[in-house]
């Protein structure tokens, strides 16, 4: 428990923002920790719990959404939790469409963005996540961005990528 201590508001954080529209949050969270527990002496690097977390509940989350694709009783259940935090419906319908175009983008691309613009991650940690390189990571976020505002405007969404990313960022949790 010591070790997840100071784990556990980026990896809810990452699992709001994964889960959002697909699978309750509370249950990918509890499926990842209760499977790292069972497994804790597995664990090579007890330091880097968090990215062993983070790619444990990707995958989980994967397996899900091969299983049940975008659920409109997820996405209710979302906006409802927005709602008790006093999100307008506008924005809500603003982050339920990003988290649509979201989907659309290639994995990588997916990942790294909710990584670094949802959960705040910083590039070098997300490097580390991926096993890739800070550069590497760059052009996923900088390529997904682009994308994601392309795919965006395509939808006739007015607002800048950049405030709904800032909005869901700050209301994830």
């Amino acid at each position: 428990m010591k070790a997840y201590a100071s784990c556990h508001e980026p990896f809810i954080r990452y699992c709001s923002a994964l889960a959002y529209g697909k699978m309750d949050t509370e249950d990918l969270v509890q499926d990842v920790l209760l499977s790292a527990f069972q497994h804790f002496d597995r664990i090579s690097k007890k330091g880097q719990l968090l990215h062993y977390l983070i790619r444990a509940a990707r995958n989980r989350s994967i397996s899900q959404w091969r299983k049940r694709k975008f659920k409109t009783e997820w996405v209710e259940k979302h906006q409802d939790k927005l709602a008790t935090q006093g999100i307008s419906p506008e924005l809500q319908l603003d982050i339920d469409l990003l988290y649509r175009q979201l989907d659309r983008l290639p994995g990588h691309q997916r990942d790294a963005l909710i990584l670094f613009e949802i959960s705040g991650f910083s590039m070098k940690e997300i490097a580390v996540m991926q096993n890739s390189s800070v550069g590497a990571v760059k052009t996923k976020i900088s390529r997904g961005r682009e994308q994601l505002r392309l795919f965006m405007q395509e939808k006739g969404q007015s607002k800048p990528l950049t405030s709904v990313l800032k909005t869901v960022q700050s209301i994830v949790v």
